[in-house]
């Protein structure tokens, strides 16, 4: 297990001194990507191959919001790695050791010069440390779309400050830019994201909004190819 110590601070929090949700998102992907440095033999492999890791799905169950000044603490750990995927648990804590947020999330290993799948050989995944997964509700990483048809919003473009460095845009930024599309009203008590392609700086992305069963979906396309799929819910969809 590896894990980051974090304070709620201004530039995390929303209007109402809560940590917002995109906030509480970078600080799972900076634990979970600074985690490598915990698995010297996967990390040197990696770097030897050219190769990243890259969030295909997360799904996060909001269980208490934390406000301004509190101290956090996020831990993330592997309970399973295939050849061409690995899955993770990653939880923020308050300071009585109490989750904040529960998150399983699913990365898929990636060649840097080809962009495509690429497998871990035997050897290194038998390195890992391999944790107990731990208590969550876990859905389908999978999000089905309704058949009815979407309400589409106005393009978003893709600016320099939305990339990082795998060149394209970075995850949490797609949860950002699709809460702006939700009512304020809406409290967020899960999520899911399913990525698909990566949109990249310059690109426009093309939003559309989905009422279901009391949850609101928000997909992004970039052309005719999806990018990524959101599910925002209030109680269980």
């Amino acid at each position: 297990m590896y894990s980051l110590d974090y304070k709620v601070t201004t530039s995390t929090c929303d209007s109402e001194g809560k940590l917002k949700l995109f906030s509480a998102l970078q600080m799972m992907q900076d634990c979970s990507e600074m985690w490598i440095d915990s698995e010297p033999t996967v990390k040197s492999y990696f770097e030897q191959q050219n190769m990243t890791q890259l969030l295909a799905s997360r799904q996060v169950e909001v269980i208490r919001v934390p406000s301004y000044k509190e101290r956090l603490t996020v831990t993330t750990s592997v309970y399973g790695m295939k050849p061409m995927f690995g899955f993770r648990n990653t939880f923020i804590y308050d300071e009585e050791g109490k989750p904040c947020y529960k998150t399983w999330s699913m990365g898929a290993f990636i060649d840097k010069s080809t962009g495509k799948l690429k497998k871990v050989d035997a050897p290194t995944i038998d390195s890992l440390l391999i944790e107990p997964q731990l208590t969550m509700n876990y859905r389908d990483r999978r999000i089905a779309l309704p058949k009815t048809e979407g309400l589409g919003m106005e393009l978003i473009k893709v600016l320099r400050a939305d990339i990082d460095y795998n060149k394209h845009l970075n995850n949490a930024n797609y949860v950002r830019m699709a809460m702006e599309l939700i009512p304020d009203d809406f409290e967020v008590h899960g999520l899911r994201v399913e990525y698909r392609m990566p949109a990249k700086f310059g690109d426009l992305l093309i939003p559309t909004v989905y009422h279901q069963n009391g949850c609101i979906l928000v997909t992004f396309h970039v052309g005719s190819d999806l990018c990524c799929i959101i599910e925002f819910e209030q109680a269980a969809c």
